[in-house]
Protein backbone atom coordinates (compact mmCIF):
# COMPACT_ATOMS: atom_id res chain seq x y z
CA UNK A 1 0.00 0.00 0.00
CA UNK A 2 1.34 3.51 -0.63
CA UNK A 3 1.47 6.19 1.93
CA UNK A 4 0.17 9.58 2.03
CA UNK A 5 3.37 11.10 0.63
CA UNK A 6 3.64 8.65 -2.58
CA UNK A 7 0.19 9.18 -3.03
CA UNK A 8 0.16 13.24 -2.99
CA UNK A 9 3.21 12.74 -5.22
CA UNK A 10 1.57 10.12 -8.05
CA UNK A 11 -1.46 12.77 -7.94
CA UNK A 12 -4.17 10.30 -5.98
CA UNK A 13 -4.38 12.72 -3.41
CA UNK A 14 -4.07 16.02 -1.67
CA UNK A 15 -2.45 17.31 1.20
CA UNK A 16 -5.82 18.06 2.23
CA UNK A 17 -6.44 14.73 2.46
CA UNK A 18 -4.13 14.09 4.96
CA UNK A 19 -6.95 13.54 8.14
CA UNK A 20 -8.32 10.60 6.22
CA UNK A 21 -5.10 8.90 5.80
CA UNK A 22 -4.44 9.60 9.78
CA UNK A 23 -8.15 8.37 10.34
CA UNK A 24 -7.61 5.24 8.53
CA UNK A 25 -4.30 4.75 10.64
CA UNK A 26 -6.55 5.03 13.94
CA UNK A 27 -9.29 2.52 12.33
CA UNK A 28 -6.38 0.27 11.26
CA UNK A 29 -4.86 0.05 15.26
CA UNK A 30 -1.51 -0.61 13.15
CA UNK A 31 2.00 -0.92 15.32
CA UNK A 32 3.56 1.50 12.18
CA UNK A 33 4.21 4.89 13.69
CA UNK A 34 1.84 7.65 12.56
CA UNK A 35 4.37 9.77 10.73
CA UNK A 36 6.00 6.40 8.65
CA UNK A 37 2.40 5.42 7.88
CA UNK A 38 2.12 8.72 6.72
CA UNK A 39 5.65 8.58 4.88
CA UNK A 40 7.12 11.23 6.57
CA UNK A 41 10.22 11.11 8.96
CA UNK A 42 10.15 12.04 12.84
CA UNK A 43 11.62 15.40 11.56
CA UNK A 44 9.25 16.28 8.84
CA UNK A 45 6.48 14.78 10.92
CA UNK A 46 7.33 17.17 14.12
CA UNK A 47 7.28 20.62 11.43
CA UNK A 48 4.13 19.28 10.33
CA UNK A 49 2.23 18.99 13.76
CA UNK A 50 3.91 22.50 14.60
CA UNK A 51 2.79 24.26 11.46
CA UNK A 52 0.43 22.22 8.75
CA UNK A 53 1.63 24.58 6.25
CA UNK A 54 4.65 23.31 5.86
CA UNK A 55 3.04 19.83 4.29
CA UNK A 56 3.78 20.91 0.89
CA UNK A 57 7.25 21.93 1.43
CA UNK A 58 7.54 17.93 2.78
CA UNK A 59 5.83 16.87 -0.48
CA UNK A 60 8.23 18.66 -2.86
CA UNK A 61 11.60 17.36 -0.80
CA UNK A 62 10.25 13.79 -1.41
CA UNK A 63 9.67 14.75 -5.03
CA UNK A 64 13.00 16.51 -5.30
CA UNK A 65 14.56 14.12 -3.44
CA UNK A 66 16.32 16.64 -0.90
CA UNK A 67 15.87 16.64 2.65
CA UNK A 68 12.49 19.19 3.69
CA UNK A 69 15.51 21.25 5.96
CA UNK A 70 17.08 22.29 2.28
CA UNK A 71 13.64 23.76 1.15
CA UNK A 72 13.18 25.91 3.97
CA UNK A 73 16.63 26.74 4.03
CA UNK A 74 15.91 27.96 0.39
CA UNK A 75 12.73 29.85 1.96
CA UNK A 76 14.33 31.27 4.53
CA UNK A 77 16.77 32.94 1.99
CA UNK A 78 14.25 34.92 0.64
CA UNK A 79 13.72 38.53 1.34
CA UNK A 80 11.39 38.58 3.64
CA UNK A 81 8.46 40.27 1.24
CA UNK A 82 8.83 36.75 -0.92
CA UNK A 83 8.56 34.80 2.07
CA UNK A 84 5.70 36.91 4.10
CA UNK A 85 3.35 33.13 4.17
CA UNK A 86 5.55 30.72 4.69
CA UNK A 87 6.07 28.07 7.46
CA UNK A 88 7.83 30.47 9.85
CA UNK A 89 7.00 27.95 13.02
CA UNK A 90 8.40 25.24 11.00
CA UNK A 91 11.63 27.38 10.35
CA UNK A 92 11.77 28.28 14.26
CA UNK A 93 11.07 24.17 14.77
CA UNK A 94 14.00 22.99 12.44
CA UNK A 95 16.95 25.51 14.12
CA UNK A 96 15.35 24.18 17.24
CA UNK A 97 15.27 20.53 16.37
CA UNK A 98 18.88 21.22 14.50
CA UNK A 99 20.85 22.51 17.54
CA UNK A 100 19.29 19.73 19.58
CA UNK A 101 20.97 17.61 17.24
CA UNK A 102 18.02 15.56 16.86
CA UNK A 103 17.48 16.08 12.77
CA UNK A 104 17.51 12.85 11.34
Amino acid sequence: MSNFIEKCLKGQVLPDDIDDFIDSWHEEDSDQPLHRYLGMTRSEYSLWVADPDVLPYIVNAHHFGKDVSELLDEVEALPLAARSDGPDKALKLRRWIKSEGMWE
